[in-house]
């Protein structure tokens, strides 16, 4: 019995739920991340604040789940940068600091889920699993 099988769904999970958490913690104080978003310049705070809940909380959950990892890895990397940037580019403050490098830090992880895919205890692996038992051609995603 292989060991590391579980270790891809430990790192979806271990990623995947502080998403879900930061995008509720959004949904619930609509007023704060919208002034947060005007504070530093970007247009149009409301959509980007549904764009924001929408894909922490559903990237988040898809993630956990193992369905469609790749794409939506990829879309959280960029989605982590893009907040590293704008939100925690301020590196002589030590929260922004800290914050900065902790998006960074799930970009590479997002980056290795993008790469490499959902592993054993996905549904990616499942469908992918089905389409092998039909005579389909079997891929990772």
């Amino acid at each position: 019995m292989n060991s590391t099988r579980f270790l891809p769904f430990a790192g979806r999970l271990l990623i995947g739920l502080p998403f879900i958490l930061f995008g509720l913690g959004k949904a619930t104080s609509y007023a704060a991340t919208v002034a947060t978003i005007e504070a530093v310049g970007l247009p149009l705070p409301p959509l980007a604040f549904i764009g924001a809940v929408v894909l922490e909380v559903g990237g988040g959950a898809l993630l956990v789940a193992g369905f469609k990892v790749r794409p939506v890895a990829a879309a959280m990397a960029v989605f982590s940068i893009v907040t590293a940037i704008f939100f925690h580019s301020d590196l002589a403050d030590q929260n922004n600091f800290v914050h900065f490098f902790k998006n960074i830090m799930m970009t590479g992880g997002l980056l290795q889920i993008a790469a490499f895919g959902a592993g054993a205890f996905s549904l990616d692996n499942r469908s992918t699993n089905r389409r092998s038992a039909t005579g389909v051609l079997a891929t990772t995603d």
